[in-house]
């Protein structure tokens, strides 16, 4: 089998399936296609991004203050994740760039995990390692139980629509 450079390569070496022997064709077929779903994705992570931020100016947080309106909008993105996933996974057959979009692009640029972690710096930064931690712990508590519990929730009453 040829190598990276087309020489033939040793029986001992290792060859990489997706460097190795791919040609321009099979190249051009593996991205072929990508330009609708990063297209989703940017779109959707363009309106959660500006919804995040609409949040954060209707809510700003003092700097030394324990960063609520963070802690919302990451459980309810959480949440709405956690619903989706059920609805796009046992419920119906969405359109291939639903979940790009949404799941991808929408709940990613709204939930602000960025901004989690820089909260968290800025507390302990101003002296409040405390209040850091507690807000490390509770984020992390809270985002989990908002996916399962809006999952489950969302899988019990498509269980009762079901019949």
């Amino acid at each position: 089998m040829p190598s990276e450079t087309g020489r033939p390569a040793a029986a001992d070496e290792p060859v990489d399936p997706d460097i190795c022997c791919v040609d321009a064709e099979r190249r051009q077929s593996l991205t072929r296609g990508q330009g609708r779903t990063v297209a989703a994705v940017a779109v959707g992570g363009a309106l959660g991004a500006s919804a995040r931020y609409g949040a954060s100016l209707l809510w700003p947080a003092a700097a030394d203050a324990f960063p609520w309106w963070t802690l919302a909008v990451n459980a309810a993105g959480c949440a709405v994740i956690g619903a989706f996933m059920v609805l796009i996974t046992d419920v119906w057959t969405p359109h291939p760039l639903l979940r790009p979009f949404f799941g991808t692009g929408v709940l990613g640029g709204f939930t602000t995990f960025s901004t989690y972690t820089a909260d968290i710096e800025r507390l302990v930064s101003g002296g409040h390692a405390r209040t850091a931690l507690a807000y490390l712990a509770l984020t992390l508590l809270v985002a989990l139980l908002a996916v399962w519990g809006a999952a489950r929730t969302t899988r019990r009453i498509a269980a009762a629509v079901r019949g």
